[in-house]
C-alpha cells in the first residue's frame, strides 16, 4: 500500500514538473513572439503615424512617435496632387490580370509536373526551378528586348505578360499536387472524366489554399512592382501607382508629408486583400472525396 502511494506521489510530482516546464516554455515563446512582432510593426506604426504629422513636426527634434497636432490635410493634398483614380486603375488591371494568369499557368504546369511521368518534364522542371537562382536584373535586358520586339513597349500588357510564369508558383502547385493521391484521379477516370475535367473540377477546387496563397503573393508583387513598370512605361497616363509616387520626388526637394500620405494610401488595397483572403490559406482539402 505504501509503495502504491509513493508511486502515485512520484507521478503527481512528475506531472506537476511537466506542467510547469510546459508553462515556462509557452511563456518564453510568447514573450519572444511579442518582441519579434514589435520589432516588425514598430517601423510600420511610425510610418503610418508620420502620415498624420504636419511638415513642421515631421522632422522636429526630438522625434516623437505620436503626432502632437494630427491632421488629414496630408491625405487631401496627396489625393489631389496625384490622379489616384487613374493610377489605381492601371495598377489594378496589371495586378489582377497578372494574378489570374499566374495562378492558371502555375496550376497547369504544376499539375503536369506532378502527375505526368516523362523524363523531359523532370528536366524542364529543374530548369524552371534553376531560374530562381538568377537575379531579376540579369534577365531584364533580354526581356525588355522581347517586349519591344512584340510591340508591347509603353503598354500594360508589357507588364503583365513577362510576369505570368513564376517558378515559385509552379513549385507550390507541383508540391501540392504530388501530395494528392492518384486514387482520386483514377476514380474520376473510371467514371469517364477527361484530364481537363479532372483538373478543373477536382484538382483546382482542392488546391484552393495554394490558389489563395499564390494570389495574395502575386497581387502584392505586382502592386508593389516599381523597376519593371518604370522601364516599360513611358506615357504618364499609363503609369502604375508606384511609378506615379516617384513623380512626387523632385530634383532638389521632396515633399515628405505628401509622399508619406500617398504611400499609406497605396498600401490600403494590399492590406484589404490580405485581410479578406488570409483565412483561405489555412484551409486544407487535399483528401476531399476520399475515404479511409
Amino acid at each position: 500500500m505504501n509503495d502504491s502511494a509513493a508511486l502515485s506521489n512520484k507521478k503527481k510530482k512528475k506531472y506537476s514538473v511537466s506542467r510547469l516546464h510546459d508553462r515556462t516554455s509557452t511563456t518564453l515563446l510568447t514573450v519572444a513572439l511579442v518582441i519579434i512582432c514589435i520589432i516588425y510593426l514598430f517601423p510600420l506604426l511610425w510610418f503610418v503615424l508620420s502620415s498624420f504629422k504636419p511638415g513642421s513636426e515631421l522632422f522636429a527634434y526630438p522625434l516623437t512617435i505620436f503626432p502632437k497636432n494630427p491632421t488629414f490635410n496630408n491625405f487631401k493634398e496627396a489625393w489631389t496632387s496625384l490622379d489616384f483614380i487613374r493610377y489605381f486603375g492601371n495598377t489594378l488591371i496589371a495586378a489582377v490580370g497578372t494574378t489570374v494568369l499566374t495562378v492558371l499557368a502555375s496550376a497547369t504546369c504544376g499539375y503536369a509536373f506532378a502527375k505526368y511521368n516523362a523524363k523531359w518534364l523532370r528536366f524542364f522542371f529543374v530548369c524552371i526551378i534553376a531560374t530562381t537562382m538568377l537575379p531579376t536584373e540579369v534577365i531584364m535586358n533580354p526581356t525588355f528586348t522581347v517586349i519591344r520586339s512584340l510591340g508591347l513597349y509603353d503598354n500594360l500588357a508589357g507588364i503583365i505578360i513577362p510576369s505570368i510564369n513564376t517558378a515559385t508558383g509552379i513549385f507550390m502547385f507541383r508540391t501540392f499536387f504530388v501530395s494528392v493521391p492518384d486514387d482520386l484521379m483514377e476514380s474520376a477516370r473510371v467514371d469517364g472524366a477527361s484530364d481537363g475535367t479532372i483538373f478543373f473540377k477536382i484538382m483546382l477546387p482542392i488546391a484552393r489554399p495554394i490558389i489563395m496563397t499564390l494570389s495574395i503573393f502575386s497581387f502584392q508583387w505586382r502592386w508593389n512592382d516599381y523597376i519593371w513598370p518604370l522601364i516599360v512605361l513611358n506615357d504618364p497616363k499609363k503609369y502604375t501607382l508606384q511609378v506615379a509616387l516617384r513623380s512626387l520626388v523632385g530634383a532638389e526637394n521632396i515633399n515628405w508629408t505628401i509622399l508619406i500620405a500617398a504611400s499609406v494610401i497605396s498600401i490600403i488595397p494590399i492590406l484589404l486583400v490580405f485581410i479578406v483572403f488570409q483565412r483561405y490559406i489555412l484551409d486544407s482539402g487535399a483528401t476531399t472525396g476520399l475515404k479511409d
